[in-house]
């Protein structure tokens, strides 16, 4: 039985995999059930955020060979992202969400991205923020 729920926002590319990478790692330790979250705001046609054909294959391998109770939730509802992991956390009553946030200039490390923030200040949850690793 699992002690409770993790929940990854997931987008493709390197902050993503971060965010998974951790979301699977925090899963082990903690017992717990994955959900991932890939979520589209309009036409998930031509959202490169969305995944489609090999990349959401690929994930779908990942998540089954994780070792970890895991869910890949997909909405398509036109809402924003923020508002999409708040309802997941919500109705999970996830422990924890895991997100990736961009790097960024100088001037952009003053600023978070508008994402970013909403969800800091939407989801109920604690958050683990992470960044993907230098290339």
């Amino acid at each position: 039985m699992s002690a409770g729920t993790v929940v990854v926002g997931y987008v493709p590319g390197p902050r993503g995999q971060a965010a998974l990478l951790h979301g699977i790692e925090e899963c082990r330790r903690r017992g717990s059930r994955l959900v991932v979250v890939n979520t589209s705001r309009g036409d998930a046609l031509v959202d490169e955020r969305f995944l489609q054909g090999a990349e959401l294959r690929s994930l779908e391998d990942e998540l089954a060979v994780s070792g970890v109770e895991a869910e890949l939730r997909r909405p398509m509802r036109g809402r924003d992202v923020a508002e999409e992991l708040a309802d997941v956390v919500e109705e999970t009553g996830a422990e924890l969400l895991v997100i990736g946030l961009r790097r960024r200039s100088a001037v952009g490390k003053l600023l978070m991205g508008s994402a970013a923030q909403r969800i800091l200040l939407d989801v109920p949850c604690p958050i683990l923020a992470v960044k993907a690793p230098p290339r």
